[in-house]
């Protein structure tokens, strides 16, 4: 059975950071908590936190995760609060996920996000997923409409790797670039992938 595009971003984010070694992992913008569910079932991810500004996504995440509450005990933290403002709880994980989060996010406080996450909190990885406009082209409708009704922008993938290697050069990482779900030889694929990795600190 063919995966859907969404299990196939988480389980393209975990391998990656299974291969990474992170042992503590920071979902920003948990939303309904799937991912969550996928990070606490593997052993090597000793300490997980959930954060998202909608209580009400919080406790459909809470509902969500009760079943791996009990053998999660003490490694899962849920979190009401936003990637673009600084919180000292949140610092020293190895590993942060943001899996179809930056596109809901108003343009004007891109520099808020990436003062917060790769300022601050400096993971040591961050792995990042949005949607590819370029491959808007493929679907039967005017390509200027978004693909959700929540999301503020969707970049091509040069608007992408202009805005993620300015990120990863200012503060001190490297990025490189994937594409998630069927290949099209034009458009690439219907979701984009950045994988930061801390190389020298920043200063």
């Amino acid at each position: 059975m063919r995966r859907s595009l969404h299990i196939t971003r988480i389980e393209e984010t975990i391998d990656r950071l299974r291969a990474s070694g992170a042992t503590s992992v920071l979902d920003l913008g948990c939303g309904s908590g799937r991912l969550l569910v996928r990070l606490l079932r593997e052993p090597q991810f000793r300490r997980v936190a959930g954060l998202d500004h909608c209580r009400r996504s919080l406790s459909q995440a809470a509902d969500a995760l009760r079943e791996e509450l009990e053998p999660g005990r003490g490694r899962l933290e849920l979190i009401h609060g936003s990637f673009t403002e600084p919180d000292d709880r949140l610092c020293g994980f190895d590993a942060a996920v943001m899996v179809e989060t930056i596109e809901h996010l108003d343009p004007r406080r891109l520099s808020e996000l990436e003062r917060t996450v790769f300022r601050h909190w400096r993971p040591k990885t961050v792995v990042m997923t949005t949607p590819n406009r370029d491959f808007n082209a493929l679907f039967d409708r005017d390509t200027r409409i978004l693909r959700h009704r929540d999301h503020r922008f969707e970049w091509s993938r040069a608007k992408f790797a202009h805005w993620a290697g300015g990120v990863a050069q200012r503060n001190g990482y490297r990025v490189a670039f994937d594409g998630i779900g069927q290949e099209h030889p034009a458009f690439g694929s219907p979701t984009q992938l950045a994988e930061f990795s801390r190389g020298v600190e920043h200063t």
